[in-house]
């Protein structure tokens, strides 16, 4: 078998004729190709550098020690990726044993950024499983803000709580519960609401190959997120912001979801416009201020738009 990154190996593997369609509507046969390319890219290894734990000279010395060779990310302090690394060789270091290291992949660690959570703040994570957005929120804030990080599903919950100990995290407290089940009577200074997708942004060329990316994954992921986020948006305080994000580059789990929960809500796009986010290999989007991202072999196809809720 050719690797994935070979030409005669990708020009062998197509996409569900569904997808391709909604992505050629969407986004051009030029693109679309583009994103195929994406799928099929070897992405490389990144991670997080844990503020709340260790030295961080230490720690990068320890990647250097290993021959892992950390490469610097321009627009996050914390963030590196490994041109010569596979993720076994970084779970085998102690470092990332001791929790001084988290493995996470650079669109994830976005929507925590783009949040830009507060210290003495109330912040919620409506799906917070397995974590990495969670301990980063702790980081940004360093241990210094109040999570509540939901999770609806028992086993995911306990490995939420697995990572939030081992990152040292103490300003975090799990519910295991559906976030749309919520009490109405909560009210939270920032939410983060990475919602459950079709994970169209992060398809492989497996993945491709097994066929299990369907229409009906779709439908009912945009469901979801439709409810998740009028809940988000009920629970928000006024005049206050949150993110809502998906490993999705779909309009219908994105732009859609976001335009017509916002057209039944007193709340607002607030524009994307960081200079850094340049910097990103971005998709067209068709809701201004929002940021779509390319899948290729540093990213993840991931969305994100920052909304705030409007006084009362």
């Amino acid at each position: 078998m050719y690797p994935y990154d070979s030409m005669s190996y990708n020009e062998q593997i197509s996409l569900p004729e569904f997808l391709r369609e909604k992505l050629f509507s969407q986004y051009g046969e030029e693109l679309t190709e583009k994103i195929r390319q994406g799928y099929l890219a070897r992405r490389r290894v990144s991670l997080r550098l844990n503020p709340l734990k260790g030295d961080r000279n230490a720690t990068l010395d320890e990647l250097n020690a290993a021959g892992l060779s950390p490469e610097p990310v321009s627009w996050y302090r914390d963030a590196f990726t490994l041109s010569k690394a596979r993720e076994s060789d970084v779970r085998s270091l102690k470092s990332y044993e001791d929790g001084r290291i988290y493995m996470q992949s650079l669109s994830s660690m976005l929507p925590p950024l783009i949040l830009s959570p507060k210290p003495d703040t109330d912040i919620l994570d409506m799906a917070a499983a397995p974590g990495g957005k969670t301990t980063q929120i702790a980081a940004l804030c360093g241990n210094k803000c109040r999570i509540t990080a939901c999770e609806r599903n028992a086993a995911r919950a306990e490995r939420l709580r697995y990572n939030i100990a081992k990152q040292g995290v103490g300003c975090a407290y799990v519910m295991l519960i559906d976030s749309r089940q919520l009490n109405s009577g909560f009210s939270f200074d920032s939410i983060l609401l990475d919602a459950p997708c079709s994970g169209s942004g992060t398809l492989t060329a497996s993945e491709l190959c097994k066929g299990h990316f369907t229409n009906t994954l779709i439908k009912k992921s945009s469901e979801t997120q439709r409810a998740l986020l009028t809940k988000a948006l009920e629970l928000l305080k006024p005049g206050h912001e949150m993110v809502y994000s998906t490993c999705s580059i779909l309009a219908e789990e994105n732009e859609d979801v976001v335009g017509r929960v916002i057209s039944k809500s007193r709340a607002e796009v607030v524009k994307l416009d960081d200079a850094w986010l340049g910097e990103l290999p971005l998709l067209p989007v068709k809701l201004p201020g929002t940021v779509c991202v390319c899948p290729d072999a540093d990213y993840e196809g991931f969305f994100i738009a920052k909304l705030r809720k409007l006084p009362n």
